[in-house]
């Protein structure tokens, strides 16, 4: 799971910076760049915080994030053919949109 390369796609796609993001979710600026680069896990609570800044469902935020190695093995051929269309449909709904903060 990329939560990190996940928020900072949906945060470039929004046209928000760091930093911007970062005060709406009540962090800060290093603090979300590690989020970012994947060398911090934030907190559910964090994570909540940043969706709702980005104006993004917590559970599209994660499944967003999701990679095939996250799925069972038994279940990732369906995974790997579903993806790219749900993926798809998120974006085309969360991406280039105002977070309506």
């Amino acid at each position: 799971m990329d939560i990190g390369k996940t928020i900072a796609n949906l945060r470039k796609s929004k046209d928000i910076t760091q930093d911007d993001l970062a005060k709406k979710s009540n962090i800060t600026q290093a603090y979300l760049s590690q989020i970012e680069k994947n060398r911090k896990e934030p907190n559910l609570s964090t994570i909540k915080d940043i969706c709702l800044a980005l104006g993004v469902p917590l559970a599209v935020l994660f499944f967003m994030a999701l990679e095939s190695s996250d799925v069972p093995a038994n279940k990732q051929e369906m995974f790997n053919v579903m993806q790219p269309s749900m993926s798809g449909f998120f974006k085309t709904i969360f991406e280039n949109e105002p977070s309506g903060n």
